[in-house]
């Protein structure tokens, strides 16, 4: 089977995962929302915040360097399991220690079992994460696919049943503990024909997976603070509740970008580390992503900007319409990310993850002081609007640094772009005529709505992008 042979299959299998995890996630945070009040998700949200940034730290930025240098040396390999294992318990004993710290910044004595709960993923989590890594690096997304759902439709299960016997904000940690215990034993099931670990802990032999972590890990640590700087800032300096409107808003605004851009990247990064010398098809496959990601995610995107008055009380219920304006304002954020994503394939694909570390550090020195600036005067607000104008430089810096490796690119890219960006004007246009004379409240309008959009979309699509013929030979290629 053939480089993109195994690309189309791979995309196949992980966007099947991504669909029924989505569903499950959508439909999981639909009932939350309904039995939780906005404090519990900020709760949560404070808990994700750490957990997250103790992440970067966990495997030292072993993913990346395992597939770029294909690593199949057994010795070299049950160093870095053994590493991992390491590393994970010391930061469960981190997390433990430091929780009073985290609570007093907070002001929320909740946060006291939700953090020392919470720290128990890194018990879990690493002892599968490197079968994960050897799975992808030999493109077996369809185990990763039936892994991930696996463990999506039970955790997400658990969490509505506790939530639902009254466990509030600890129902989404246990859900999400059950979820990643699922994987866990089921990567090590699908992956260990690929590896078995010996008693081998040799320093040495791991230092170059080391010295390409490093700028890895540093990067990782930027982009955390650069992309949660609101959110510690909000909970900080306007309380959880505050927070956890955000971080609905935030969710739901980057929902699309979360699920499919994950299914694109997956799959390139591994086939473009086989081409890694060849520098035209480097750019040819770097042009198509962004081209596919961009007609995947702005019509979502430009739906939801136009229809979230609408979708908010029908998803979330009576409560949340705060969200509303601060969705209209991460719709832009999620334009420029999932632009942005790309980049990450590329660097890693020719072995210069350090582009990304300064990238970061130039984007979090300019966020930190709008993000506090804007937030004293104009609150939540003004947070959001800071995380849109570093997002907008964070881009036009990422296509710099795409430029110095592949070359001039950006009028192809402008070409391609420009058809999606018409398509969403025209799909905004019309379902803004549909709320002005019909109606905009109710499941019956937003359901019209999300059809009128998609269906222009589509029907533009057909007329000036692909013919039944393309979208044929595509299916085609996917059975």
């Amino acid at each position: 089977m053939s480089n993109t042979q195994k690309a189309m299959n791979g995309g196949k299998w992980i966007t099947v995962s991504t669909a029924i995890s989505t569903l499950f996630q959508f439909l999981q945070v639909a009932v939350l929302a309904r039995l939780l009040d906005p404090a519990d998700f900020g709760l949560v949200s404070v808990s994700n915040l750490i957990i997250a940034f103790f992440q970067i730290f966990s495997n030292l930025g072993f993913s990346n360097s395992i597939i770029y240098k294909q690593e199949s040396d057994r010795n070299v390999l049950s160093t870095l399991y053994f590493l991992n294992l390491l590393v994970g318990f010391f930061i469960f004993v981190v997390i433990h220690i430091s929780s009073p710290f985290i609570i007093s910044f907070y002001h929320e004595p909740k946060l006291d079992r939700v953090l020392n709960l919470s720290s128990y993923y890194f018990m879990i989590a690493y002892f599968g994460q490197l079968y994960m890594f050897l799975l992808e690096k030999e493109l077996r997304f369809k185990s990763v696919a039936m892994l991930d759902i696996a463990g999506t439709v039970i955790g997400s299960a658990v969490t509505v049943t506790l939530a639902y016997s009254g466990y509030r904000e600890l129902s989404l940690i246990i859900g999400s503990l059950v979820t990643q215990t699922v994987k866990s034993a089921l990567q090590i099931i699908f992956g260990r024909s690929l590896f078995r670990p010996t008693w081998s802990f040799n320093i040495k032999e791991v230092k170059d997976h080391l010295r390409f972590g490093l700028y890895n890990m540093g990067d990782g640590f930027l982009g955390f603070i650069q992309f949660n700087s609101d959110n510690i800032f909000i909970g900080g300096m306007l309380g959880v509740k505050m927070l956890g409107y955000y971080t609905i808003a935030y969710q739901l605004a980057i929902f699309p970008i979360a699920k499919l851009n994950p299914i694109i990247l997956q799959v390139a990064y591994p086939i473009l580390a086989k081409m890694k010398d060849n520098m035209a098809d480097l750019k040819k496959s770097y042009l198509k992503i962004l081209d596919f990601i961009s007609y995947c995610n702005l019509p979502l995107l430009a739906g939801l900007f136009i229809t979230a008055d609408s979708v908010v009380p029908l998803i979330y219920g009576p409560g949340w319409e705060k969200t509303i304006d601060l969705i209209h304002i991460f719709v832009f954020v999620g334009i420029f990310t999932c632009l942005s994503h790309p980049l990450y394939t590329l660097v890693f694909t020719k072995g210069k993850p350090n582009l990304l570390f300064y990238l970061n550090l130039g984007t979090l020195i300019v966020k930190i002081p709008l993000v506090y600036v804007m937030g004293n005067y104009w609150g939540v607000t003004g947070i959001a609007l800071a995380f849109l104008l570093t997002t907008a430089m964070n881009m036009i810096a990422n296509f710099a640094i795409a430029h110095s490796i592949i070359g001039d690119f950006v009028g192809d890219f402008m070409r391609d772009v420009a058809k999606p960006i018409i398509f969403c004007l025209i799909m905004i246009g019309v379902i803004y005529t549909y709320k002005l004379f019909v109606g905009e409240t109710g499941l019956v309008n937003t359901l019209v709505e999300v059809g009128l959009g998609g269906a222009t979309y589509g029907l533009l699509t057909l007329a000036y992008k692909l013919s039944f013929t393309e979208i044929k030979a595509y299916r085609q290629a996917l059975l």
